[in-house]
């Protein structure tokens, strides 16, 4: 499991770079980041470097922030492994809520952030599904090769 740190925006010129701001001046680097907006809001869920300290910083800077658990996932970067993976969540009625790509220095591996409504299960499936759930340090070690 993974810890992903979401930000409410507002629509406004300069929230996301405020945030950005906020980030880079406390020497947090994001790893990956998804922004789904909608009219008078955004939701700007972000992998960093110290979730921790990000969660804090951004909380104190005003603003509203939560903390989620997500699965980080290692597939082959072929064209159905990622249907895959989800076609065996779905048959185990395991719903995923969202999705995004993620960071990586790798060639043959493609890392996606997922958030199923049952996380343990999920994890359960995976190699079953043909896809590894990657650890906080395993994420890590393949940002930084």
């Amino acid at each position: 499991m993974l810890q992903q740190i979401t930000a409410v925006l507002e629509n406004k010129p300069g929230r996301l770079s405020g945030i950005l701001k906020t980030l880079s001046e406390g020497e947090i680097d994001i790893n990956g980041i998804s922004i789904a907006d909608s009219v008078d809001y955004g939701l700007c869920r972000m992998i960093l470097s110290d979730p921790e300290k990000g969660r804090r910083l951004l909380s104190s800077a005003g603003f509203i922030v939560q903390s989620t658990e997500v699965m980080a996932l290692e597939v082959s970067d072929n064209p159905g492994s990622l249907q895959q993976v989800l076609e065996t969540f779905s048959l185990a009625g395991i719903n995923i809520q969202y999705v995004y790509a993620f960071g990586t220095k790798l060639s043959e591996k493609a890392m996606i952030i997922l958030k199923p409504d049952d996380l343990h299960q999920a994890e359960k499936l995976c190699l079953q599904a043909g896809a590894k759930s990657l650890s906080p340090k395993e994420v890590e070690a393949r940002l930084t090769k």
